[in-house]
């Protein structure tokens, strides 16, 4: 499968129009290894190293969906990886961009990959307890796959702010509707 053949796919799942702008402009292929460069465009995850992956770009598609992303937002990424994500939301949003890692290897290979991005700043550390020197966030992406619902996490988020998370075999959204006090 090439570019076009995956916006393809993607398109037939009606994504915003922005999210497959996003996934058209950004090289899904420059934050991977090369061995695995031929399966960039395919709809599967890949390995990216330390037992992580780059995830599928169709769930990849729905997640970012499920954030209601606008323009100018602050937003955390936890678990980025490969930091291919940080630079979607980055496109989409214009906004403020955060990336924890736990890897430093991959929190290293994103850096470089993000160098363009002056939105972007990616974390070395453990995202289980989130970012909060940077909080409050409009909206907070875990990518890493989790027990239970990361709840620690909604007190960083504005009010209405919105939490995307895979839990277990289900990608999961919590939408904060009130002031916790």
């Amino acid at each position: 499968m090439n570019k076009q053949q995956l916006l393809q796919t993607l398109k037939t799942h009606d994504f915003p129009r922005k999210i497959l702008e996003a996934f058209k402009k950004v090289p899904r292929e420059k934050f991977i290894e090369e061995k695995y460069k031929p399966y960039a465009y395919e709809d599967i995850p890949l390995p990216i190293g330390g037992g992580a992956t780059i995830s599928q770009p169709y769930t990849i598609a729905f997640m970012l969906n499920l954030l209601e992303l606008k323009e100018g937002q602050k937003i955390l990424e936890i678990g980025s990886g490969s930091g291919y994500v940080l630079a979607l939301l980055a496109e989409i949003t214009k906004g403020k961009i955060f990336g924890v890692e736990i890897i430093k290897d991959l929190t290293e290979k994103s850096r470089h990959a993000l160098k363009n991005y002056k939105n972007i700043k990616v974390i070395n550390k453990s995202g289980k307890n989130g970012l909060s020197e940077y909080e409050p966030y409009d909206r907070i992406l875990v990518s890493a796959t989790t027990q239970s619902a990361p709840n620690n996490l909604i007190p960083q988020l504005n009010p209405r702010g919105i939490l995307v998370a895979p839990v277990k075999n289900s990608i999961i959204k919590i939408k904060k509707t009130h002031i916790q006090v």
